[in-house]
């Protein structure tokens, strides 16, 4: 399974997810979705050119945020316009997240667990949204991205992967694959934050198992993520244009 970092500075989690196979022997097509963290510092001045032409020459059409209004203004605003032909901000409400609710007993794989639970039941319309831009062919190539790369862009990505036949395993080697990232992430957000608070555990590792029992809470709770998401304003034809798009034969 092809998982690997397209590294910009300070951009810590950008990969494409073509090559990743479906149940049905099927594969992503390269090229077409990425997936990131905030793309908004690419419009430092200090970028060099060559890495400027090179995130270019991804071809990205579309762009979409998913970060608070707040978020963006605070942490380095929108991405440039050079990045892609359009932009959209579709902010999904941040779970809380509450040093106090954390259990140094229970770890990081429950208080991550309950906070995509807590996002999936804000957010449903937002993250059914944000799945049906991505089903427009005019759309494509596309970059979705939040502050980090884990949570909400790793929720999004979960349930396009579901919806074009990713196994499980593969979804959650994808999810796992972010802590190579965050660690990264977080070296440098202190570095722009010095008075940011200690590290708890929960905010640089993507254990493997928080978002397989995420999607088994949710299909026991709605039937299936594509029933969650209809239920929320996706469309079947959007399912099948998501397949269509980005869905090739081997």
């Amino acid at each position: 399974m092809p998982l690997e970092f397209i590294d910009f500075p300070r951009v810590f989690n950008l990969r494409d997810l073509g090559g990743l196979t479906t149940r049905d022997g099927r594969v992503i097509r390269p090229g077409l979705l990425y997936r990131s963290d905030n793309l908004g510092v690419l419009a430092d001045e200090a970028l060099p050119p060559a890495d400027r032409d090179r995130f270019g020459s991804l071809g990205v059409r579309t762009i979409i945020d998913l970060r608070q209004p707040a978020e963006i203004e605070r942490h380095g605003g929108r991405a440039p316009d050079w990045t892609c032909s359009t932009w959209h901000n579709v902010p999904l409400n941040n779970p809380a997240w509450r040093d106090e609710d954390y259990s140094e007993v229970d770890g990081p794989a429950a208080y991550l667990l309950a906070r995509y639970h807590e996002a999936a039941h804000s957010s449903g319309t937002y993250i059914a949204r944000t799945i049906g831009l991505l089903a427009d062919p005019a759309a494509v190539p596309v970059a979705i991205h939040c502050l980090g790369g884990r949570d909400r862009t790793g929720i999004i990505i979960a349930f396009v992967e579901d919806l074009l036949g990713v196994p499980d395993e593969t979804i959650a080697a994808d999810y796992h694959f972010t802590e190579q990232s965050t660690r990264r992430f977080m070296t440098w957000f202190r570095t722009v934050r010095p008075d940011a608070r200690d590290l708890l555990p929960y905010l640089d590792v993507t254990p493997p198992e928080v978002i397989l029992t995420f999607l088994a809470d949710l299909r026991a709770e709605y039937g299936s993520v594509q029933s969650y998401l209809e239920l929320h304003g996706l469309t079947e034809g959007q399912v099948q244009a998501l397949r269509s798009i980005y869905l090739a034969d081997v």
